[in-house]
């Protein structure tokens, strides 16, 4: 998914102010720090998060004022800051075809500068009010939570598929939920659009952390930004790999390729294959899209069913390369 490929058109012209907003709001009087915190931001990215907390805004209120504007930057910069700290743990020598902050500067630069990002947040968060900043707040607690939960099932085989997606609603999906919810709320919507855009905005996140996952074994490097299969080799077994482990046919050579030191992603890719797991994997998705057309429907706005559109278009796009696996 590049960046063109999420686009909302009633909020594409916000689109440029807002990496103005982002800039600014991370601007320090030290050059360096500024260079670094900005060295990921300068990389672009898909800028969903604060794409769509400016169309749940839009979605309740006819102006993009200045605290959409902040509301969308403090969810873009825990998003950020999220990626600077990912990058120390895996290890990862780029993010976004550049040079990761972590193998550029060093872990510790890393590490502080993610903190930094945070500050800005929070402060950010703070000056909108305390709704804002509470479920800010609880949003980075369920991040962490979920990103626990991920690292405590390392090299587990047994994984469920209930520990992946109460995982992953916690790393991913809670803060494009919370992105939805923050934009509703910032424009003055009623509690109820602030539910239901947050659920929308959660079933979103899954979405999108479930295609991500499932590209992470069938993309190319280019596509992702970052090597393939690189979930395998940290021991993260998602949901491909737990199908696949739970399918007799297949369960005993993949668990053989997962214990050698050298994982040979074009076996285990086609062993997949061979059990349905891509497939199988790929229809959980339809759960979520199904409900982003439920809080459509109840909402009836023009940039909530763009939204979905895109949402639809991801799964569409999903499918057309599973389908092309592994003759493209």
């Amino acid at each position: 998914m590049h960046t063109k490929d999420f686009q909302i058109p009633q909020i594409a012209s916000a689109m440029q102010e807002l990496e103005n907003h982002l800039f600014d709001a991370v601007k320090s009087d030290d050059p360096f720090l500024t260079e670094i915190s900005t060295h990921l931001i300068g990389a672009g990215g898909k800028r969903v998060r604060p794409t769509l907390a400016l169309a749940s805004a839009l979605s309740v209120s006819s102006i993009l004022d200045y605290r959409c504007y902040h509301g969308a930057v403090a969810v873009e910069l825990v998003h950020l800051a999220s990626l600077h700290h990912d990058d120390v743990m895996d290890e990862a020598t780029s993010r976004r075809n550049v040079a990761s902050v972590n193998s550029r500067w060093g872990n510790q630069i890393a590490v502080v500068t993610g903190d930094f990002l945070l500050a800005r947040a929070a402060g950010i968060a703070a000056r909108l009010g305390s709704e804002v900043a509470e479920l800010l707040a609880d949003t980075l607690a369920d991040m962490c939570t979920g990103q626990i939960l991920e690292v405590k099932s390392g090299f587990n085989l047994d994984r469920s598929e209930e520990e992946y997606l109460e995982a992953i609603s916690g790393k991913t999906a809670s803060l494009l939920g919370a992105s939805c919810k923050i934009g509703a709320s910032v424009a003055g919507g009623s509690e109820d659009e602030k539910t239901l855009l947050n659920e929308l905005g959660h079933s979103f996140g899954m979405i999108f952390q479930i295609r991500d996952d499932i590209l992470d074994f069938i993309a190319d490097r280019s596509t992702l930004g970052k090597t393939p299969g690189q979930d395998l080799t940290e021991g993260v077994y998602t949901l491909p790999m737990i199908y696949g482990l739970r399918n007799p046919k297949v369960s005993e050579a993949l668990g053989e390729l997962l214990k050698s030191p050298d994982i040979d992603l074009s076996r285990i890719n086609q062993l997949l294959l061979d059990s349905g797991a891509f497939l199988r994997s790929a229809e959980i998705l339809g759960r979520y899209l199904r409900r982003c057309k439920e809080v459509a429907d109840e909402l009836n706005s023009g940039p909530i069913w763009d939204v979905v559109e895109v949402a639809g278009s991801l799964v569409d796009s999903l499918m057309q390369v599973l389908q092309a696996y592994p003759n493209e």
